[in-house]
C-alpha cells in the first residue's frame, strides 16, 4: 500500500487542522449522508463494504447499526475510545493525529442511526485527547459542521466526550454504558442488547475508534473500492499495533490478509540481539500464545485465517515474543493484569483470576511443584464459559495455551 486510509497524517503533514482536513475532502461523506442519503441508504453501504468491528469481536458494522430499535427514541451513539489492552495503541494514534476522520466517522455512524446526541468514552488517561477532540468539536460546530439543522437538512447532532477513570473493563460496551450514566463500570446480563438497550436504557450503536474511522472514505468512494483492499470475507485495511520483542515496534496499516511474516519482520524487521521468535499473541494481553512456526508466520492476518493457529485476531495489538522469554514469567505478567482489572461482580472472574495469579507468581518463582501447574490449567478450564463478560474468559487465553504448547518452560 502506498496511501495510507487510516493513519493519513503519515502522508498529509497537519491533517489534524480543520481547513487541511477539508481541502482533502475532509467532511464531504458527512455532508452527502446528511443531504442526498437516507439513514438506510448508508446502513446498507456500509453493509455492503463488508467493514467489520476493529475492537475484537470483528462482528459486521453495518449489521449492528440495522439492529437498532426503530420503535424506540431517542437513539444514541458510543464510540469506544477506551482502548485499555495491552500491546494496543492504534486508537490513540489515530485520535491525535487524524482526529477529524475519526470524529466524521462518529458523525455518519449517528445519522445512519438518527443519533442526535453521540458519545466518545476515552479512558482517564487519555484526558490530554479528550480536551483536544473538545476543541475540535467546537471548531465544528463554530465552522456550522455540527449543531443544529445541518446544511439546510433537517437533522442536528452533538457530540460530547466522556472520560472514565481508567478501568480496563470500560472497554466492555455494557460496564462503558454504565460508567456514562454514572454508575460503578461493571458489565451488565445480556440480553438485552445495546441496539435494544443500551445508553440511558435507549437504542444505542457502540463502535471502535478504527472502525468509525473508515467509514467516512466508505460513503465517499464505495462498498466495492473499499472491497479492493483485505479479503473477500475480511475487507479493508487494518492497523496493526506491533510490540514485544521487536526492533522496530509501531503502527502499520496493512490490508486484512497480509501475514505476520510481513508484518514482524517486513515492517518491524524481526527480533533484536539474533533471537528467534518464539511465540505470538495477536490480540494483546488477551491472546492465546501462537508457536511461532512457519506456517504461523504464514499465516494471513485476518478474521478466518488466525483461529486455524489457535488463536483470534482481535484487536490486532501483536505482541511477539522471542526465545529468551519463559512463558511462566509471561503468565505471571499477564495474569496479575487481569486479577488487577476484574471489576469482581461475577465470581468465576473474581476469584479464578486471584488464585491463577497467585498459582502463576509462585510457578514463575520455581517455588511450585507440577500438581500447581495442573491446578493453574484446572482453575482456567473452569472459568471458560461462566463469565458475565468477556474479561473473564480473556484471562485464561495465555494460561490455558501457554501450558499446552510450552510444555518444556513449565517442568521445574
Amino acid at each position: 500500500m502506498t496511501e495510507h486510509l487510516l493513519l493519513r497524517h503519515r502522508d498529509i503533514p497537519n491533517i489534524d487542522q480543520l481547513d487541511i482536513y477539508q481541502q482533502h475532502g475532509g467532511f464531504d461523506a458527512f455532508r452527502k449522508a446528511v443531504t442526498t442519503m437516507q439513514p438506510d441508504a448508508v446502513i446498507d453501504l456500509v453493509k455492503a463494504s463488508g467493514l467489520r468491528g476493529r475492537g475484537g469481536a470483528g462482528f459486521p458494522t453495518g449489521m449492528k447499526w440495522a439492529f437498532t430499535d426503530k420503535k424506540n427514541w431517542p437513539h444514541y451513539v458510543v464510540c469506544n475510545a477506551d482502548e485499555s489492552e495491552p500491546g494496543t495503541f492504534k486508537d490513540r494514534e489515530i485520535m491525535e493525529r487524524n482526529p477529524f476522520q475519526f470524529l466524521e466517522g462518529v458523525m455518519i455512524t449517528a445519522y445512519a442511526v438518527q443519533a442526535n446526541l453521540a458519545y466518545v468514552y476515552l479512558r482517564g488517561e487519555f484526558w490530554q485527547i479528550a480536551s483536544q477532540l473538545d476543541r475540535q468539536i467546537a471548531e465544528l460546530e463554530a465552522a456550522g459542521i455540527l449543531g443544529d439543522k445541518l446544511f439546510g437538512a433537517d437533522y442536528s447532532l452533538r457530540l460530547r466526550t466522556h472520560l472514565g477513570a481508567g478501568a480496563y473493563i470500560c472497554g466492555e460496551e455494557t460496564a462503558m454504558l454504565e460508567s456514562i450514566e454514572g454508575k460503578l463500570g461493571q458489565p451488565r446480563l445480556r440480553p438485552p442488547f445495546p441496539p435494544s438497550f443500551g445508553l440511558f436504557g435507549k437504542p444505542t450503536v457502540v463502535n471502535n475508534v478504527e472502525t468509525l474511522t473508515n467509514v467516512p472514505l466508505i460513503v465517499a468512494r464505495g462498498a466495492e473500492w473499499y472491497r479492493s483492499f483485505g479479503t473477500d470475507k475480511s475487507p479493508g485495511v487494518k492497523v496493526f499495533s506491533l510490540s514485544g520483542c521487536i526492533n522496530r515496534p509501531g503502527n502499520y496499516e496493512l490490508p486484512l490478509g497480509a501475514t505476520f511474516r510481513e508484518l514482524i519482520v517486513g515492517r518491524g524487521l524481526g527480533v533484536p540481539f539474533g533471537h528467534k521468535i518464539k511465540a505470538i499473541m495477536p490480540a494483546g494481553a488477551s491472546s492465546s500464545l501462537i508457536v511461532a512456526t512457519d506456517e504461523a508466520l504464514n499465516t494471513p492476518m485476518d478474521y478466518e485465517s488466525v483461529p486455524k493457529v489457535g488463536a483470534q485476531l482481535g484487536s490486532a495489538s501483536v505482541i511477539v515474543i522471542d526465545d529468551s522469554v519463559d512463558i511462566r514469567w509471561l503468565l505471571d505478567k499477564t495474569l496479575h493484569f487481569f486479577k488487577h482489572e476484574s471489576c469482581g461482580k461475577c465470581t468465576p472472574c473474581r476469584e479464578g483470576t486471584y488464585w491463577m495469579s497467585h498459582l502463576a507468581e509462585r510457578i514463575a518463582s520455581d517455588h511450585a511443584a507440577q500438581a500447581e501447574v495442573d491446578l493453574l490449567y484446572s482453575v482456567a478450564s473452569q472459568i471458560k464459559g461462566k463469565c458475565l463478560c468477556a474479561l473473564g474468559e480473556f484471562s485464561i487465553e495465555a494460561v490455558l495455551s501457554g501450558i499446552e504448547r510450552f510444555k518444556e518452560d513449565f517442568v521445574s
